[in-house]
């Protein structure tokens, strides 16, 4: 038997009161949250609890459905290469919301579980179920009141305690954009996967010397809102634009789209004109997207609450290629809409 699942955090003012839920039917689901947190971390705890909540199903598959590639990625991605340094980042620093992602790691152990990712505010049955659930969790939070935590799921190991304790402490930082937290972990994330001779090159260009990353470029003025991206969502921006340029994406049609944005378009390093259609094309006669590389972030710049742009450096083979793209959330998603590619001299 599969248990069929949806996962959904939500956070209001990111961060901000927080909350989390997981939904199987209407006798079935649970949530809690925080008085202080961010989506990233509902978005995990709802992951975390099911897993817990399913911990006397062993057998039973999981099948997750989760409208965060954030989430998707650091569990089924990200984590195998993060545990291997120690739980850092390729500068040492830890890696966000570290104490949920080891919860979750040990959570996995023997177990059976898929990840599928939906579309949020799409419709879809279940994850709006769950996205009702862990907005109103966040909504009891911002009133002061404790949410209902839900009927769970009978014989659930230790189900009245943690109902009880939802608090998880938020990580530090989330509160402050810090820009030198911001890594390339593109090469280290592939490392497992890539062919021997691309080790060998991915190894030679991070062997290069990096430019130190200058403090982050202010918006022009009037261009940013009195709420602006987070620092959380400048290290989202970032983790998926390094995930856009792995060669897992760039020969996928599906996980290609999942990216961007319906009005999406770029300016390619040859001054050719890219969109949707243009990609749909491409890969859907089994055209791969030029390769990418490793990214030398020179700025990460938060245009109001839902638009990020970012200034790197793409090294890709013996090329340098200076980049600025413009991430768009929207429903809660960060999307490419524009991304521009000017060789360097």
């Amino acid at each position: 038997m599969t248990i069929t699942a949806a996962a959904d955090g939500s956070a209001l003012g990111n961060p901000g009161p927080a909350g989390w839920a997981w939904y199987i039917d209407d006798d079935h689901w649970r949530a809690g949250g925080w008085a202080h947190g961010t989506n990233n971390m509902g978005e995990l705890m709802a992951v975390l609890d099911l897993f817990r909540s399913t911990a006397h199903l062993p057998d039973e598959e999981l099948h997750i459905l989760c409208d965060s590639q954030y989430v998707i990625n650091s569990v089924t991605k990200w984590m195998p290469g993060w545990k291997k340094k120690g739980w850092k980042k390729s500068d040492g620093k830890p890696v966000l919301n570290l104490d949920l992602l080891k919860d979750i790691d040990a959570a996995i152990k023997g177990r059976k579980y898929t990840f599928e990712w939906v579309k949020g505010h799409a419709g879809h049955e279940l994850n709006e179920a769950a996205d009702d659930r862990a907005r109103a969790a966040a909504t009891a939070y911002q009133a002061g009141q404790e949410p209902d935590a839900g009927p769970g799921l009978e014989g659930a190991p230790g189900a009245a305690e943690r109902a009880a304790n939802h608090e998880v402490p938020a990580p530090d930082g989330h509160d402050s954009m810090v820009f030198e937290d911001l890594e390339a972990p593109l090469a280290d994330r592939e490392a497992a996967e890539a062919p021997a001779a691309q080790k060998t090159a991915e190894a030679s260009a991070a062997a290069a010397p990096a430019p130190a990353a200058p403090a982050p470029v202010s918006a022009a003025p009037g261009t940013a809102s009195a709420t602006s991206a987070s620092a959380a969502d400048l290290h989202m921006v970032f983790e998926l634009e390094s995930e856009l340029l792995s060669p897992s994406v760039r020969t996928d049609l599906d996980e290609m789209l999942a990216f961007l944005h319906p009005e999406f378009q770029e300016i390619s390093r040859d001054g050719s004109l890219t969109d949707r259609s243009t990609i749909i094309a491409a890969l859907g006669v089994g055209q791969p997207l030029p390769a990418g590389g490793s990214l030398q972030v020179l700025a990460a710049n938060p245009l109001g609450e839902n638009m990020v742009q970012l200034a790197y450096r793409l090294l890709a083979g013996d090329r340098v290629v200076l980049c600025s793209s413009f991430w768009h959330r929207v429903d809660g998603r960060w999307l490419l809409r524009y991304r521009q590619e000017t060789p360097s001299a």
